[in-house]
């Protein structure tokens, strides 16, 4: 039977959407095969010939030559297949072709659902493959919707056939962040997943690597290597600890990373509303490292655990105790994420009475 339409139709889609031929075709042939199984019980092994130099297709039914036919949907007698053929015997695999007429019928009836069907499919597989290669980037997306009721928004991302919707959920937005209708934010992509509705975009405002991918964007030293990004701890919002390594002496990391007259770590603070960011020098030597983490406090001394656990206690001059510690003990809770210890943070006047 000719089907000129229906290989029109899906040279159009590869052209126009990239949606492979033979996808398509395999999704046709088997609605087919399902169709013709439905209306003729008992058959079993339908097959499809597609013939795309001739834009023809044709419908066989295999039935097994038997001296005894107890199923004929997939059975023949002897007599039978002798008649269409002398060479036919007992065990041979005849093929019957399907009436154009029946077979065109069902065309009609399953091609042009099949094909709709087929094109989400492809559209949503390659919506995946589109977003799955983005893992852990940035994407920049725009509010469509907020929902009163539990306070998620809904932002539309990309734009053409990869373009997808995504939820933006209240845990994952920046506490205190006001978003409207029409705003173009950047968000965090965290992970996709394969959905029956579709690929599901998980995205955040919150998570760490938001602020990692925006100083790799605005540090060129970042980008290209030369400066680490050794550790984050974030609480979304409100403040951010980074710890920076550099690979070259003459390149200072903090340095870099601040930019001429504070430009750089200025124009992250602007993207994320004011958030701060305490940026400190990563080094292997663990008292060190602990040292600088509790900037902008001053710090004495630090006595690490004798057992060899991740713990330490750190001394801070008695009028910068409450710095170290920080409003509701954030510093030192952003330093001990940051480090990985677990940090006692005493006064000197506590080390001279011991």
């Amino acid at each position: 039977m000719k089907c000129d339409e229906i290989f029109a139709a899906l040279a159009m889609l590869e052209k126009e959407r990239g949606i492979s031929q033979t996808f398509m075709m395999d999704k046709i042939v088997q609605a087919l095969t399902t169709a013709y199984k439905r209306d003729h019980e008992g058959v079993e092994n339908v097959i499809v010939d597609v013939d795309e130099a001739k834009r023809d297709l044709k419908m066989y039914v295999q039935k097994e030559v038997v001296e005894e036919v107890e199923n004929p949907g997939t059975q023949m007698s002897l007599e039978d297949a002798k008649k269409l053929s002398a060479k036919y015997e007992v065990g041979s695999i005849v093929n019957l072709p399907v009436d154009n007429v029946e077979f065109g019928r069902i065309a009609a009836g399953n091609g042009k659902q099949v094909i709709i069907q087929g094109l989400r499919e492809a559209e949503s597989g390659m919506v995946y493959e589109e977003y799955n290669s983005k893992q852990h980037e940035i994407l920049t997306g725009v509010v469509t919707r907020i929902d009163p009721r539990n306070g998620s928004v809904a932002l539309r991302i990309g734009t053409g056939a990869e373009a997808t919707d995504a939820i933006l959920t209240s845990g994952e937005q920046v506490k205190g962040e006001t978003l409207v209708e029409g705003q173009r934010i950047k968000v965090y992509l965290v992970d996709v997943r394969r959905q029956s509705r579709g690929p599901q975009v998980v995205i955040s405002r919150t998570h760490p690597g938001l602020v990692k991918r925006l100083f790799e964007l605005e540090v060129p030293e970042i980008y290209d290597g030369t400066v680490e990004i050794r550790s984050i701890a974030r609480e979304a919002g409100s403040r951010t600890k980074m710890a920076v390594w550099s690979n070259d002496a003459n390149v200072d990391p903090i340095g870099a990373c601040v930019g001429p007259r504070g430009q750089r770590v200025n124009n992250i603070v602007e993207e994320l509303r004011g958030e701060k960011i305490d940026i400190i020098k990563y080094s292997d030597d663990p008292a060190e490292y602990i040292a600088a983490a509790l900037a902008p406090a001053d710090v004495v001394e630090v006595r690490m655990a004798d057992d060899g656990s991740k713990a330490c206690r750190v001394i801070v001059p008695d009028d910068q105790l409450s710095l170290a510690i920080g409003k509701e003990g954030q510093n030192a809770r952003l330093a001990a994420r940051l480090v990985g210890y677990k940090i006692d943070i005493k006064p000197r006047s506590y080390k001279d009475e011991e």
